[in-house]
């Protein structure tokens, strides 16, 4: 198989991914890492030095690709679906950009934030820093509410890059700060992304891991 995926099925950033792959139907083999595990880590650094996941290797051109947008534009380019998740309409292309960073770095970021705080050793804790994330995360749901007016998806009637970024960091985002009472756009939007088939998908697979989130006990019991 061409496509090796180095991953972890508990991980946001790489469901992302792996959301991508499945919307394009595109084989690929999972290699699940475990970055907690120093002899696994110092192997894996061999594949990409800076030591994050998920990375995506292409056997066929020899080619390791890291960084999730880049990820999934490397496979839109090559390895195509039916529809490509990057529109080809460059006002559209720029828009899906747009919100797939914005996800990114404003729902997935602060959400790994208040998550990892959790795990620092007592009296390690950054407690203004978690406020900070935490007030992020509030503004972005309010910038999510009113783009997503009117709309199906991040920037209209297509899945897209957007979705594909949106859909992990929305299901954790929304578990460590739930979307307020105000953000029925949100929340709609939300249940449309848990009934996507791909990313449905994703969270299958994830399920046997959560037990691993230090938020597991937060998790709607529809998804355990």
């Amino acid at each position: 198989m061409a496509l090796t995926l180095y991953l972890h099925p508990l991980a946001s950033f790489c469901h992302k991914v792996m959301i991508a792959l499945y919307e394009t139907g595109t084989p690929f083999e999972a290699k699940i890492v475990d970055l907690m595990d120093p002899r696994e880590h110092a192997r894996y650094l061999e594949v990409w030095p800076a030591g994050k996941i998920p990375v995506l290797h292409d056997g066929a051109r020899d080619r390791t690709v890291p960084e999730t947008s880049i990820i999934i534009e490397y496979l839109d380019r090559l390895y195509p679906g039916g529809e490509p998740l990057i529109p080809q309409e460059e006002e559209q292309a720029l828009e899906a950009r747009l919100w797939d960073r914005f996800f990114d770095l404003y729902v997935q970021v602060p959400m790994q934030k208040i998550v990892t705080d959790t795990l620092r050793a007592a009296g390690e804790n950054d407690s203004r820093g978690v406020a900070d994330a935490r007030a992020v995360l509030k503004t972005a749901y309010d910038m999510a509410e009113r783009q997503l007016a009117g709309k199906t998806f991040a920037i209209g009637e297509r899945f897209s890059i957007a979705d594909c970024a949106a859909a992990p960091a929305l299901f954790y985002a929304g578990i460590v700060e739930p979307f307020g009472a105000g953000h029925v756009n949100l929340s709609a939007y939300f249940e449309r992304l848990v009934e996507r088939p791909s990313f449905a998908r994703v969270l299958a697979e994830a399920r046997p891991y959560f037990d691993m989130f230090p938020y597991r006990e937060a998790i709607p019991p529809r998804f355990l």
